[in-house]
């Protein structure tokens, strides 16, 4: 293990966080927020600076990171940035717990939405912009963000790191340079960021917020972008006008998609991009779930408390489904007591997730694109062994080893969240009863196994907002500090799609060869 190495990149990446924390505290002195909340972003920035040069000080025997050290590491770096990214939350007083407090912005780095605050409106400005930038941080990858900074290795350590933290099963560079590569990753997030904050502008303000209209239209970009979703406001996005629900909706399916499509527009290769089976899956699924949601709401198969108008039944049919399939977790409305049809669409859209290459998390559709082929493969050489296959994705063919990967990923995905479940299951809240307000009025929901395996999959696949217990109006306040420290790496662990994180543990990875 090339500890100097890893330490050095490390320290690249405190000295990093450090400097992204100055922009939450420009906020705290544009909003005259007392000393203490900003001497919870002075502390962390000072903390971070100091080790992160450091740990730079040793020189590395070689500069090489095999793959094994490129996957711990990307874990490693998830834990340093949670762990004095939560600093801010203790020292102002806002989340003075501190194991809320790595719960909460692991959420958020993790674009996950997960939280454990109950009144956001006491919550500063400087922390509600903290908490939200975390998403836009997380969105694209802090490793990633970091590549276009550090010298490119001729040996491939660069594309270990990129492999270790880029969601979907196929990562590979749009360009020869991987340096190139990510800036032209970070060029277009940043270009759908900016266009994002500039078409909210033009929505009337929220009312009762009218002063704080770039302040919000800024968060609810840095959620969108990042797929994250924290809220900022009561209700989440329930307060924001139908113009911004719409303009966010479609936003969240944007930056739900590869963002390698979005270069090939860029260099006129549109009928490639027509071409993608990922997205044309994607799309179908998207309008398929909208249909089902809206008719179900629409045509009432059961007796629920909302009463909508057409548009509106569409807009938060839209919405919920955009939300949940980019594995944001934004929401407009209590989906918690919509019908049967409803609910089970937006579960099944919670597994599949956003593209491979997206900022979105859950399974990805490339990687059900593959298992449902697999299957099918699988299926014709029980009934005939001489059959070849000759399944392709994206033009190319579809290998044995590729379609191997992608079950055992599977595999462990639903095997991590049995685990999980059952962790949650020791917590003593199970079996109580909880009180959520919502626009459907006060109503109490038990806190059980459909909560625990629901808030499973939301960190799992991060998302935030669950069922039940853990629905769209309530939070993760209610569980144990040992349910908060199992579901933050929960989180992680969804995050960087398991095998980082599991390598980081592993024993045999920091053993001497």
């Amino acid at each position: 293990m090339n500890y100097k190495k890893l330490g050095k990149i490390l320290g690249k990446i405190m000295v990093l966080e450090s400097i992204l924390m100055i922009a939450p505290l420009i906020v705290s002195f544009v909003y005259k927020e007392d000393l203490k909340h900003k001497l919870g972003f002075v502390v962390p920035i000072v903390l971070l600076t100091l080790i992160g040069f450091l740990l730079q000080i040793p020189k590395p025997k070689r500069n090489t990171l095999y793959q094994k050290e490129g996957f711990a590491l990307t874990a490693m770096v998830w834990i340093v940035m949670a762990l004095f990214g939560a600093i801010p939350f203790v020292i102002s007083g806002d989340v003075p717990n501190y194991v809320n407090a790595c719960f909460e912005i692991m959420s958020g780095f993790t674009t996950t939405g997960a939280s454990i605050i109950t009144d956001i409106t006491v919550i500063s400005h400087s922390i509600l912009f903290w908490r939200s930038f975390s998403h836009w941080i997380g969105g694209m990858g802090i490793l990633v963000f970091v590549l276009i900074f550090i010298p490119e290795s001729d040996d491939g350590s660069s594309m270990h790191l990129l492999r270790a933290e880029s969601p979907g099963p196929q990562v590979g560079k749009i360009v020869s340079k991987m340096k190139v590569t990510t800036r032209i990753l970070y060029l277009i997030y940043l270009g759908l960021t900016v266009l994002e904050v500039i078409i909210l502008m033009f929505d009337k303000p929220v009312a009762g917020y009218e002063s704080e209209q770039f302040f919000f239209s800024l968060l609810a970009t840095f959620g969108s972008a990042g797929t994250g979703g924290f809220g900022f406001l009561p209700g989440s996005m329930e307060l924001m006008n139908p113009f911004s629900q719409y303009v966010i909706s479609i936003f969240l399916i944007l930056f739900g998609c590869n963002f390698s499509l979005y270069y090939l527009i860029l260099i006129g290769k549109i009928k490639s991009v027509l071409k993608s089976e990922e997205l044309k899956s994607y799309l179908f699924i998207i309008g398929s779930a909208v249909a089902f949601v809206f008719i179900s709401l629409v045509w009432r198969f059961e007796t629920f408390p909302q009463q909508y108008t057409t548009e509106e039944a569409f807009r938060h049919s839209l919405f919920q489904v955009a939300s949940l399939i980019t594995t944001t977790g934004y929401t407009t409305t209590d989906y918690n007591v919509w019908p049967m049809l409803a609910t089970t669409t937006l579960i099944v859209v919670m597994f599949i997730g956003g593209m491979a290459g997206s900022t979105g998390g859950g399974i990805k559709v490339s990687r059900i694109i593959i298992a449902i082929k697999g299957a099918y493969i699988n299926v014709r050489k029980l009934i005939n062994p001489r059959y070849v296959p000759k399944a392709k994705i994206e033009g190319k063919s579809l290998e044995e080893n590729t379609i191997n990967d992608v079950f055992a990923f599977i595999t462990l995905y639903l095997f991590i969240i049995l685990g999980v479940v059952f962790l949650l299951s020791f917590d003593p809240v199970n079996g109580t009863m909880t009180g959520i307000v919502s626009d459907a009025g006060m109503y109490e929901v038990k806190h059980g196994f459909f909560s625990n395996f629901s808030s499973t999959l939301a960190c799992i696949s991060n998302i935030g907002p669950a069922f039940e217990a853990i629905g769209p109006y309530a939070s993760y306040v209610g569980y144990s500090a040992f349910s908060k420290i199992v579901l933050t790496f929960t989180m992680m662990v969804g995050r960087l799609e398991i095998l980082p994180v599991l390598i980081l543990f592993s024993p045999k990875t920091w053993k001497k060869i």
